[in-house]
């Protein structure tokens, strides 16, 4: 019965630890970027709404850098498992730009919480046969 005690053990941990909840991925807190840009985002409310401010470390502008508002939403559908998508916009304060970023926000397989994401910049041009260089 001794040599059982062992096995029934890592059985037991075996099968406890697929009832433990995963990890769910918050997107309230403080994110840095691989250029070293940074975003903080207060709270998220029962809605998904959520406001916050994005300092970027990249321009295209001469002007200089400032924190700029964001604002976004994130699904809060029962299909999201704890690792939510989710857009937001940054209305830049120093320059005539919009961007928008949708992504989701994932645990990898260490629990770190990390977000994926996509993004467009408009730009204001001069007129409308400007328009095709105004997006990036």
């Amino acid at each position: 019965m001794v040599q059982a005690a062992p096995f029934l053990l890592a059985l037991f941990l075996a099968l406890g630890a697929h009832g433990l909840p995963a990890k769910k991925c918050s997107l309230t807190g403080h994110w840095v970027n691989d250029l070293g840009s940074n975003m903080t985002i207060l709270s998220v409310n029962a809605n998904g709404e959520f406001a916050g401010s994005y300092h970027t470390a990249v321009t295209a502008t001469s002007n200089e850098i400032k924190v700029s508002p964001l604002q976004g939403s994130q699904q809060r559908g029962p299909n999201q498992k704890g690792q939510p998508t989710f857009g937001f916009t940054v209305n830049w304060s120093f320059s005539d730009s919009i961007t928008v970023f949708t992504g989701q926000c994932f645990v990898d397989d260490d629990g770190k919480e990390v977000l994926k994401t996509m993004w467009l910049l408009r730009s204001r041009v001069e007129n409308i046969k400007n328009d095709w260089k105004a997006t990036r």
